[in-house]
């Protein structure tokens, strides 16, 4: 894991493959990405690379990695760059993430990278510092899955030298990522981020649950319930608590239940266990369904002051507040990103 390209992941995944190669066991090389990288390329050399397989897209062709291939191939361990990585539509799963899964299950060890922004509970954070929203990401609990997670780590400036030298892009597009991605004060941020979520991953690893913990996400069909469920998501995860997210039978409409249906799905995609409560007064219902299942944390929306619907909102969550004074109410708005949005 990295906090940005040019960091040195696929380098030392390589290097791990090489490594395992002369220790004797089977390894392949399941997906490569070389970005013209000579260093990179050369540790390839030796190694067994599955051919990827070719796809037509709209009248031009893609080349994803070949999951059937690595499983007819069946080795002890495959290396996978580029983990967040979007398959080509009418590939047979969505996401690169997803062929791991399917190659774990079948027995095989696998290498892999990626960048701390690609991590789904981070998505807002990082949508903040970098006024960028990152569209690949990858749900907390497979990352969690992982037996070991590396942090490689370069500083900024190391990594701004790197880029100006053509070494992690060519010229061209090097220019352009100076100009936006790559500015100090963005890399400076993600590598904070990064830090701190290695630290977490320490202590979550060596540190054995002290306090029973259960938070409740609130779920209606405000755009901002999406930032909702990654936050509690995230907190959850930091106090190994279980998580739980709630919606409301009731009368919507269809572009509201849609919208509801959409942020439900999103909750499960991330292991958060999603109930339907029916009942006139959500307060009541929420609150009471809080206390019969020992909810110790109800995360809410904070109304947005442009909605029309934001007075109705803001006595919803006063009646919550008044009713749940035994446990913790966190009311939680989305903030506007730091930087800009330039192309």
């Amino acid at each position: 894991m990295g906090y940005a390209a040019g960091v040195g992941k696929t380098y030392h995944m390589l290097e791990e493959a090489q490594r395992l190669k002369n220790s004797g066991v089977d390894i392949v090389v399941g997906y490569f990405e070389p970005h013209g990288r000579k260093d990179t390329i050369a540790l390839t050399e030796g190694l067994e690379l599955i051919p990827r397989r070719a796809l037509d897209y709209r009248g031009s062709s893609f080349e994803e990695m070949d999951t059937d291939a690595i499983l007819a191939r069946d080795p002890a361990v495959c290396a996978v760059d580029e983990f967040p990585h979007t398959n080509v539509p009418g590939s047979a799963r969505l996401k690169r993430w997803e062929d791991v899964q399917v190659l774990r299950e079948a027995g095989i060890d696998v290498l892999t990278t990626m960048n701390i922004q690609h991590l789904e509970s981070l998505n807002d954070q990082v949508w903040q510092i970098t006024g960028v929203r990152v569209r690949e990401t990858i749900p907390d609990w497979v990352v969690q899955q992982a037996d070991e997670v590396v942090m490689m780590d370069v500083t900024p400036r190391a990594l701004l030298n790197r880029l100006e030298r053509g070494v992690v892009y060519s010229r061209e597009k090097a220019g352009r990522a100076l100009r936006n991605f790559f500015r100090e004060s963005t890399l400076v941020a993600l590598r904070e981020m990064a830090l701190r979520q290695t630290a977490h991953e320490v202590e979550h690893r060596s540190l054995a649950e002290t306090e029973h913990h259960r938070i409740l996400v609130l779920v209606t069909a405000d755009p901002e319930t999406a930032m909702l469920i990654r936050r509690a998501r995230r907190v959850s995860d930091f106090l190994s608590a279980e998580c739980f997210a709630v919606a409301m039978q009731s009368a919507l409409s269809d572009a509201d239940r849609e919208a509801v249906d959409r942020h439900l799905n999103f909750a499960r995609h991330l292991h958060i266990e999603t109930r339907v409560l029916e009942g006139d007064d959500i307060a009541d219902a929420l609150v009471d369904f809080a206390r019969r299942n020992q909810i110790t944390q109800i995360f809410l929306a904070r109304p947005r002051e442009r909605d029309w619907r934001s007075l109705i909102g803001r006595d919803l969550v006063q009646r919550i507040v008044g009713l749940a004074r035994d446990m913790q109410v966190v009311i939680v708005s989305e903030r506007e990103p730091m930087a800009d949005t330039r192309e």
